[in-house]
């Protein structure tokens, strides 16, 4: 991403950083939205519970996003014993992916209506790409935080599905591997190994199904 700042693409690279900083931003908050309606307000005593990006980007993870191509957000802080239903922590982890879904459907589509509406700056190259890129890339984030390995969403959410002797081998080889494993298949990626490209590739293809206007 920084070599479109080499090759003077400044105004793509900065509408590329904003649509992320935005999509990390609203999952994050995500989380801590759904953490405060199940009765925890760790999130929200930590100054989490806000759209500001502030709060929520790290500057190593931001980095680390301009650089190599990921990156991460501050973690929302949780208190699992605060919580008053049982399916919780299932909620507060499908939040975040949740959240990456609604506004990857409000972007698209409010492109969409003002192209129907006849706002013409919508046709110039800038607006078009910005909209739907931050519809791409937050359906991306919605697949990826999916993947149950390491400290992703998705290993909160797979052991519901699972019985309950196989949920408890998961969370244990998980918290042992599943970090390490995740970064190795991120190494790979960035030094040319496509092992994240299929994700892209659903993410392109589920825009069509979330174009209702």
């Amino acid at each position: 991403m920084i070599q479109l700042i080499y090759d003077g693409h400044i105004a793509l690279f900065l509408i590329i950083l904003i649509a992320l900083v935005v999509s990390l931003s609203f999952h994050e908050f995500g989380h801590a939205y759904v953490a405060k309606l199940f009765g925890d307000d760790t999130a929200e005593r930590a100054g989490r519970l806000t759209l500001n990006p502030l709060v929520h980007i790290d500057p190593m993870g931001l980095l680390m996003v301009m650089f190599v191509g990921f990156g991460y957000a501050k973690p929302v802080p949780t208190n699992p014993r605060n919580f008053t239903s049982r399916w919780a922590d299932l909620l507060v982890s499908a939040a975040g992916p949740g959240m990456n879904l609604l506004v990857a459907i409000v972007s698209i589509n409010v492109y969409l209506f003002g192209l129907r509406m006849g706002v013409e700056g919508l046709l110039d190259p800038g607006p078009r790409f910005f909209f739907v890129f931050l519809a791409q890339i937050n359906l991306l984030l919605m697949i990826f935080n999916l993947i149950p390995l390491g400290a992703l969403d998705g290993h909160y959410i797979l052991p519901y599905f699972l019985p309950e002797r196989l949920a408890q081998q998961y969370k244990y080889y998980n918290a042992r591997y599943g970090n390490m494993v995740l970064l190795g298949l991120i190494m790979l990626s960035i030094f040319g190994i496509p092992i994240f490209r299929n994700l892209l590739a659903v993410s392109d293809a589920l825009l069509p199904f979330i174009a209702f206007v």
